[in-house]
């Protein structure tokens, strides 16, 4: 009985609290917060602000902490009849670690760690803006994708750094004197800043050297750039249908009461006619195979009193 009564309360406590959360001026509320909160951070940069009004300035950091913190109680009081699933949402594990990190002692003896964690909060503005949502998570989903375009740039870079240094180390030590400055060269021309300059005094030593710019702008400023832009495309259109997948679900456990899960009245009427059907197929079964054993038993009788009959006949 006693369960029953948590069961029920904690339905309760999450309904009501799902009301407030579930709320626009609530999303709007938090949101105003984050972004008074980093106009604050901000405003604390300027040391003749902070002198002046240091006493005002503590007293707003510790009532948008108490504030922070009780949005968070909020949203896990709305999953109190399903906890499991608030920790399913990475934004509310980011959120919880964020607010939570800020009681701890280390974080509020540091100056810089706390100054971090106030600024992190600013990024939980991406909660309630879902493009720069579905942003952050494509960043996310490339970084595999970056990885690899990293290395292969890398190897580019390197290739075409040993070649310069062999070739225009003498004559433009400034830019190839060594595998270092001919990979910073390099890298410059990529966003092909100074490409003019470093052609020209290419050109002066040979004019075979624009084949080694003309093939290093095509594969790096090109082919390289237009890699990256195709990762980065892919990741936007998973992460969209990722954002997708998680408003429908987010729909579909709102609109589900907690509890076990019923079928829908359609179904239960489909499972309903199956089981009937079934079952005056077994009744059919059942008489068939009663009036198989009558005819047997019948025919058994017949065959046995015939032979009595023929026994007598042979007595007599």
């Amino acid at each position: 009985m006693s369960e029953q009564v948590a069961a029920h309360l904690r339905r309760e406590i999450a309904v009501r609290s799902r009301l407030v959360v579930d709320s626009s001026a609530f999303d709007g509320i938090v949101f105003c917060l984050i972004v008074t909160n980093a106009a604050l951070l901000g405003v604390e940069t300027y040391s003749g602000v902070v002198q002046q009004w240091h006493d005002v300035l503590k007293v707003a950091e510790h009532a948008f902490l108490a504030a922070f913190t009780a949005e968070i109680l909020l949203r896990a009081a709305a999953h109190a009849d399903r906890p499991r699933d608030f920790f399913r949402d990475p934004w509310n594990v980011f959120d919880v670690l964020v607010v939570a990190l800020a009681f701890l002692p280390f974080a509020r003896e540091n100056a810089t760690v706390l100054r971090l964690l106030r600024l992190a909060r600013v990024l939980r503005a991406a909660r309630f803006l879902p493009q720069l949502r579905i942003v952050i998570v494509a960043v996310g989903k490339s970084l595999p994708g970056t990885l690899s375009f990293l290395l292969v740039g890398a190897l580019l870079l390197y290739v075409y750094a040993m070649v310069g240094w062999v070739f225009f180390a003498g004559d433009n030590p400034e830019r190839f004197g060594s595998l270092g400055r001919a990979a910073l060269t390099l890298f410059l021309l990529i966003t092909l800043d100074g490409l003019g300059d470093a052609v020209r005094a290419a050109l002066e030593i040979s004019r075979w050297t624009i084949l080694y710019f003309a093939s290093f702008v095509l594969l790096g400023s090109f082919l390289l750039v237009n890699l990256l832009i195709g990762v980065v495309i892919n990741s936007l259109e998973e992460a969209r249908e990722l954002e997708k997948e998680r408003e429908l679900e987010e729909s579909a456990r709102d609109a589900t009461p907690p509890g076990p899960r019923l079928p829908p009245a359609d179904t239960a009427e489909a499972i309903r006619a199956q089981i009937d059907t079934a079952r005056r197929a077994l009744d059919s079964i059942e008489a068939d195979l009663a009036e198989t054993r009558h005819s047997c038993g019948c025919r058994d009788a017949g065959d046995g009193e015939g032979e009595l009959v023929a026994v007598g006949e042979s007595g007599t």
